[in-house]
């Protein structure tokens, strides 16, 4: 029952987390961070496919991942594999405008950060993610005992600012409220309550 709990998570985070980007975040050119925003960011300037993008450049922490951390590897492969795939497939609601607030950059940034965050939270809780820098946050999280929503916040803020040179002001600005929105949901839904 675990595997179908764990199976479950994989799809659901997935399929938020393409609608976050292909609905709210693509059209107006702005980021999430990790992976996730390099793959935007080369789809963007070079025109490949984010999904695609997004597993190659995870490759070198999936092969720390099966050194130091093989569990994490085993976790968060079929999320990766999954989460690519699903960014790709929904890939087609980029030209479908479903309401008018989505012609808000500002409220997609919001939006889409929601969508993705709860998406990412998800499979965190039933421990399997992205993989990519969602994977090196667990490593780091774990490492520092800092909480993984926070993590991902900073490593995210990175990939943001480094896109936000080569798009512009603008998506910067937009993909930062995206991050913080990002690291906020995930956090919320992360969260471990002491009793």
């Amino acid at each position: 029952m675990p595997f179908m709990k764990k199976i479950f998570a994989i799809l659901l985070g997935s399929v938020l987390l393409s609608i976050g980007i292909n609905i709210f975040l693509y059209p107006h050119e702005l980021l999430d961070g990790g992976m996730i925003g390099i793959g935007l960011i080369v789809h963007y300037i070079w025109g490949y496919e984010t999904g695609l993008t997004i597993i190659f450049c995870s490759i070198p922490i999936f092969i720390i991942a099966w050194i130091r951390y093989r569990s994490y590897f085993y976790n968060s492969l079929h999320g990766l594999l999954i989460s690519s795939f699903m960014i790709d497939l929904f890939s087609k609601l980029r030209s479908v405008t479903l309401f008018d607030i989505v012609q808000s950059p500002l409220l997609s940034s919001i939006l889409g950060g929601f969508f993705v965050g709860i998406g990412i939270g998800i499979m965190l809780k039933y421990e399997t993610s992205t993989g990519g820098t969602d994977l090196l946050a667990q490593f780091l999280s774990e490492l520092f005992s800092v909480n993984v929503g926070i993590t991902i916040l900073l490593i995210d803020t990175f990939v943001v600012l480094i896109g936000g040179m080569l798009i512009s002001q603008e998506t910067f600005l937009l993909s930062m409220i995206t991050i913080l929105i990002v690291g906020f949901t995930t956090s919320i839904l992360t969260l471990k309550i002491i009793h």
